[in-house]
């Protein structure tokens, strides 16, 4: 709908531009205007993607990847499953890191099996890269999905739901660094870290860091919750491409 004519700026137009609704003082076909409109913008967007570096114009599509066309049952389907997402991802934000509410949650359990699973597998780089591994082995778990499906699947929103997944596994991270100082959290043998077999009192020990494990806990907590924020933003953005997709080929259509 234009308020003024797009040629000579008349004002009022007709309620109704479909065609072969005419400005009352040129007499341009409004319809026929927005149509070129149309095939502009495409064409302008097609240039600028063009312009742009090759390596910067292959991540650019990577990351930002949808298809030529675009199912509306499936994008609806997704963008009820980013909201919920959305709303996971910002009450595991709001637990509190240093009481450690996050081990109740769904995830802490299946993220708990690769924490485990990555101490056996890093074992033979020695012990220290042994401890470390638990954590390592629940972080590269959701990292290996973001390449899979970025890279493997071409798939950048399950790509972007894989990051939102690391993010949360750092969130799950944070209480435990930041209980090396006073620990209070209970281990899976029962006991607390003062009993021995906690990760991040030997890890921040070793490097002399453990008075500064509320404060590496709070980082952690943050960089998740940024991860988090991140991943969705992303998703998020993609669903806005995947909107403008259907809309255009709605326009391509009608003409």
């Amino acid at each position: 709908m234009f308020a003024r004519c797009p040629k000579c700026g008349h004002a009022p137009l007709p309620a109704d531009q479909a065609l072969p609704a005419a400005c009352p003082a040129c007499g341009v076909i409004l319809a026929k205007v927005g149509q070129a409109a149309r095939r502009r913008a495409v064409i302008d967007a097609d240039e600028a993607e063009a312009a742009r570096p090759v390596a910067v114009q292959r991540w650019h599509h990577r990351l930002l990847e949808v298809p030529d066309r675009v199912d509306p049952v499936a994008f609806w389907l997704r963008c009820a499953l980013l909201a919920a997402f959305a709303v996971w991802g910002l009450r595991l934000i709001a637990l509190d890191h240093r009481s450690g509410e996050i081990g109740s949650s769904f995830l802490h359990g299946p993220l708990l099996v690769f924490h485990e699973a990555g101490h056996v597998l890093f074992r033979p780089g020695g012990e220290w890269l042994s401890v470390l591994g638990g954590t390592l082995g629940q972080l590269l778990m959701p990292a290996v999905i973001v390449a899979a499906f970025l890279l493997k699947n071409r798939d950048p929103f399950g790509a972007a739901i894989g990051l939102w997944l690391l993010g949360v596994s750092l969130l799950d991270v944070a209480p435990y660094v930041h209980d090396a100082l006073a620990p209070s959290l209970v281990l899976l043998s029962g006991e607390t870290g003062e009993a021995g077999g906690h990760d991040w009192i030997y890890l921040l020990s070793s490097m002399g860091l453990l008075e500064r494990a509320p404060l590496l806990g709070a980082f952690v907590h943050r960089l998740g919750a940024l991860v988090v924020l991140t991943a969705l933003g992303w998703a998020m953005w993609l669903m806005r491409r995947q909107w403008r997709r259907i809309a255009r080929a709605d326009s391509l259509d009608r003409l």
